[in-house]
């Protein structure tokens, strides 16, 4: 049984007062609930949540699911996903032409640093570590190599070197650089004409040179296949005597003679001995 006192001194019995009881139990009962929803949290699909007590990085990690955590401590999400910055910078070349680059970098966060990129940089990571990072890693690629390189055949070689320093600066501080990708570069149009030109004319002289090559090779082809006609017309000449004329001569004047169809008369020629025949 409880008592207490008004300002007057009048002394109130509480201790049997059931409305009292129903507040504090249903008081009770609502500081209850909000403790044990605080207590289980939902990480999403995607990410990781890092734990805080009191504003301090406690160095938990959670993964994505359902989790029963300390009441007073904070969940902070930060996705692992992989994602894409695109940043369009002007950049200048090794003989200091400007040229506007759109680049793509594709990346995600390391769960296994997340505690750590949450404790010394913070949800912002992308603004305050990534862009800088990315800005500098291109300028310092592009500044290596000549407009013309860049414009016709070096591109993958910048990708390459930008992704490399990103990759050791960025891994360090826990994030994964997937890939750096070159979608454009633009040159000054006086510049980007000039190289237009050039690979024009150089392709210009390529077909050339392949179409002299073709009419050498036409010109060997014809050469050898004279050659052989003049050896084989030398061979055949060599075997070739008036006595084997004469008999071949004989044979046909023969062949002809038996045929049914023919009608001739048979005169004796003078000169080489063979029958000269006449057709009626």
């Amino acid at each position: 049984m409880a008592f207490y006192s008004d300002s007057r001194g009048t002394v109130i019995n509480v201790g049997g007062n059931p409305l009292l009881k129903v507040i504090v139990a249903g008081f009770l009962f609502l500081l209850i609930v909000i403790l044990l929803f605080n207590s289980v949290i939902k990480v999403p699909t995607g990410a990781v949540t890092v734990l805080t007590l009191f504003g301090r990085v406690t160095g938990e990690v959670l993964p994505e699911g359902i989790h029963v955590i300390n009441p007073l401590k904070s969940a902070n999400d930060l996705s692992i996903r992989t994602q894409e910055i695109k940043e369009s910078a002007s950049t200048p070349s090794s003989e200091g032409l400007v040229m506007n680059l759109d680049t793509s970098l594709i990346y995600h966060l390391n769960p296994e640093k997340a505690a750590q990129v949450f404790r010394s940089v913070g949800p912002r990571y992308m603004e305050v570590l990534i862009e800088p990072n990315l800005r500098a890693a291109i300028r310092e690629a592009t500044a290596s190599h000549s407009a013309n390189a860049l414009y016709t055949g070096e591109r993958e070689m910048v990708a390459k070197q930008v992704y490399e320093q990103l990759f050791s600066n960025l891994g360090e501080r826990g994030i994964t650089v997937e890939s750096v990708l070159l979608r454009d570069i633009q040159l000054p149009l006086t510049l980007k004409a000039s190289i237009e030109t050039k690979q024009q004319a150089e392709q210009e002289a390529l077909a050339m040179n392949f179409r002299l090559q073709k009419e050498k090779q036409e010109a060997e082809r014809k050469r050898i296949e004279a050659t052989g006609i003049r050896d084989f017309q030398q061979i055949v000449a060599q075997g070739i005597s008036s006595q084997l004329l004469e008999w071949k001569g004989i044979e046909a004047t023969e062949n002809l003679a038996k045929s049914p169809n023919s009608k001739v008369v048979v005169i004796g020629n003078n000169k080489n001995g063979l029958p000269l025949i006449l057709g009626q």
